[in-house]
């Protein structure tokens, strides 16, 4: 019983947990690490989370406890083995708080039928008391609590085991390595219907901060509107006033194919400071101001004179830029402010650009930390023929994560923040590695064209990931995690024609290859060959508009005529299947669609983005106007959860409370019949 104590406190004692994930997740928010040979002491293969070094470790914190009972000491090393599972966050994480132990599985717990049962483990709790003794020390992380009282161990296994065995959590500690088997999932719906209300080609729609039914919307351009987004099934369309920009700063941007403004993000307390950040490209022979530091350099062994021979240009005339601005300060409140100054308040970051293509340029607020995540391509039209996506001193082909709020002095510019006015989080992957450079949270991308956070899982963030020759993909993006381009081009082995900066081998990475994706095979459009594809990426569908997307990723390609929709199974499991499903315009569409002539769907031109409002419904920008994803019975689609509401708007159903009540339901009068259950109780 000491032992088993004194072990505990061990585990307990040695780890840090940070952040709440689902997918499989290091308790440090690493991904996990891909093991060729079985760890010896632990015994786990494949995806873990300790390396042959931790592993020994924990077999010398084993040995010095010289357990007697080897019925007891296996019980222990498996459950001090826990934190190396591939899962192991998720194991030491229950009610978004940090755990001294793994969560116990038990019978009480409300176990998910996905999580693997041999036996009796799904008691486990029951076992560890049973077989290691009545658990009691005050300084034991099993410790009761005292309440004024002086109790020095637990009365039952029941109490002990309803405080340690995790009710309701998805992932629970077994005895045994976590494994998920695959369930029976709901089929993929119908289609999708899509509604028009607007006209224009606009490249990004960021809803107010202020929970409005307000939202920013952009052009590649570089003007941007406040817009009034009207109510699900209303028939109006979006209230804009073209002639009153909110910000214009077109003098300022380079605007061609794949340049522009390409992103905007709102500081998560804009409602009270007003500052809001543009990501832009920019001409330094064209613009005044458009200068930095060119990301062909001695750093990353490139030689910028041969820039000039490839691409006919100068050498890095093509910047990309993240500026901060402000509204005007004649509103009383920042939130209610209708236009803003064009002048920078401040240059965050410029970098100046090996070539044309590929350079993305999205920026986001992380809903949990509230850093500004930066996505950037590998800078080239084919191949990276300088590696850059791999090269750790450069920071194309990369998301960063930069602290935005402090502002580093100049020394500390000059030692970490070379590319401008920003701060590195304490907690990047790479701030104390001299390697590889600090502002990198994540490598191995080649042109990430739109990424999300889950608005109701912040731990899983999707990006889109352009392909060239065979594959798009669509990346679950972790800490520090390496996701292959340009050695794999999704799960393919890629083989590069051009290779002036050298390659990096398979075996010097562990690649985390895409949770979803296509084949350019896969491609059927009427605009362009199959070679033309290119992913945009999506989200999370988390309103109640269409209940049977609920839960589901979408994801399009910018010339297709389908989108596909990705479902996790079984649920917090990171296994993700696929389906390609048809879209439709509504019949009572406020504006109508352009339909090809002997076909259903419509033309929706070149998708740009997708975007998600206050009330969390989904848009598709494209060239031909903005859609919204509407109810799926008025395009005379067949969902069995869609409920039919009284009057002439539908109710709000996009809360949580709502989406718990009717996730599943398929008849109103269950949920008239509770109404009228509750007022009974209330009068």
């Amino acid at each position: 019983m000491y032992s088993f104590i004194g072990l505990l406190f061990i585990i307990s004692s040695s780890i840090l947990l940070n952040g709440v994930s689902s997918f499989p997740l290091c308790t440090d928010s690493w991904a996990p690490m891909k093991q060729e040979s079985p760890l010896k002491f632990c015994s786990y293969n494949g995806s873990v989370c300790c390396n042959s070094t931790q592993d020994l470790q924990l077999q010398k914190q084993f040995e010095a406890l010289n357990v007697v009972d080897p019925a007891c000491a296996s019980l222990l090393k498996s459950t001090m083995c826990a934190i190396c599972d591939q899962f192991s966050a998720q194991l030491f994480e229950i009610d978004s708080r940090p755990r001294m132990v793994p969560v116990l599985c038990n019978t009480t717990s409300s176990m998910k039928p996905h999580q693997s049962k041999v036996g009796d483990s799904s008691d486990f709790c029951t076992k560890l008391w049973n077989t290691c003794g009545n658990i009691s020390s005050l300084s034991s992380p099993f410790a009761p609590p005292t309440q004024g009282r002086t109790i020095d161990h637990w009365h039952s296994k029941q109490d002990f085991c309803e405080a340690f065995g995790g009710s309701e959590h998805a992932v629970c500690f077994n005895g045994q390595s976590v494994s998920f088997s695959q369930v029976d999932a709901a089929p993929p719906p119908a289609g999708l219907c899509l509604e028009k209300i607007g006209n224009g080609a606009y490249i990004n729609l960021v809803p107010h901060p202020d929970g409005s039914n307000r939202a920013f919307v952009s052009n590649q351009q570089g003007q941007i509107w406040l817009v009034t987004i009207p109510d699900d099934g209303s028939s109006e369309i979006l209230g804009l006033n073209e002639s009153e920009p909110f910000l214009d700063i077109t003098e300022q941007v380079l605007f061609d194919t794949e340049f522009g403004l390409m992103s905007m993000a709102f500081h998560p307390n804009f409602v009270k400071n007003g500052r809001f950040f543009l990501s832009f490209n920019c001409d330094k022979i064209k613009h005044a101001g458009c200068s930095g530091r060119c990301s062909c350099n001695t750093d990353v062994n490139c030689d910028p004179s041969k820039l000039s021979a490839d691409s006919g240009v100068q050498p890095c005339q093509y910047h990309s830029v993240v500026a901060e601005f402000t509204v005007n300060g004649t509103a009383t409140e920042p939130s209610m402010a209708k236009s803003s100054n064009p002048s920078e308040v401040r240059r965050i970051f410029t970098m100046g650009l090996p070539h044309k293509g590929g350079h993305a340029g999205q920026i986001l607020f992380g809903p949990a930390d509230g850093y500004m995540y930066l996505m950037m391509g590998d800078g080239s039209h084919r191949d990276d023929p300088y590696n850059f996506a791999q090269n750790k001193k450069s920071l194309l082909g990369k998301i960063m994560r930069l602290d935005i709020d402090n502002i580093p002095s100049a020394m500390e510019i000059r030692a970490k923040a070379k590319w401008g006015n920003y701060s590195i989080p304490s907690d990047n992957p790479y701030i104390d590695t001299k390697e590889l450079e600090p502002e990198i949270w994540a490598l191995g991308f080649q042109n990430p064209w739109r990424c999300s956070f889950d608005s109701e899982r912040p731990s899983y963030f999707f990006c889109g990931d352009c392909g060239q020759d065979q594959y798009e993909e669509v990346d679950l993006v972790t800490k520090g995690g390496n996701f292959g381009w340009r050695v794999y081009e999704g799960p393919i082995p890629f083989y590069p024609i051009k290779s002036t900066g050298g390659n990096t081998s398979a075996d010097s990475i562990s690649p985390i290859f895409p949770v979803m994706g296509y084949n350019h095979s896969h491609i059927d459009n009427d605009i362009g060959p199959a070679e033309s594809a290119s992913i945009t990426g999506g989200y999370v569908y988390r309103s109640m508009t269409d209940p049977c997307m609920y839960k589901r990723y979408l994801y399009i390609d910018l010339y297709a005529d389908a989108l596909w929709v990705g479902t996790e199974n079984p649920e917090n499991s990171g296994n993700f299947s696929t389906a390609k499903v048809s879209f439709r315009c509504a019949y009572d569409s406020p504006m109508q669609c352009n339909i090809v002539a002997g076909r259903s769907t419509p033309s929706l031109g070149y998708v740009f983005s997708f975007a998600e409002d206050n009330k969390k419904d989904v848009y598709v920008l494209t060239s031909t106007g903005v859609y919204r994803v509407t109810r799926p019975s008025r395009c005379n689609l067949t969902c069995a959860k869609e409920h039919v509401y009284l009057g002439t708007h539908r109710q709000s159903s996009n809360s949580s409370m709502s989406r718990k009540m009717f996730e599943g339901r398929t008849d109103i009068a269950l949920f008239l019949f509770f109404l009228f259950c509750t007022l009974v109780l209330i009068f």
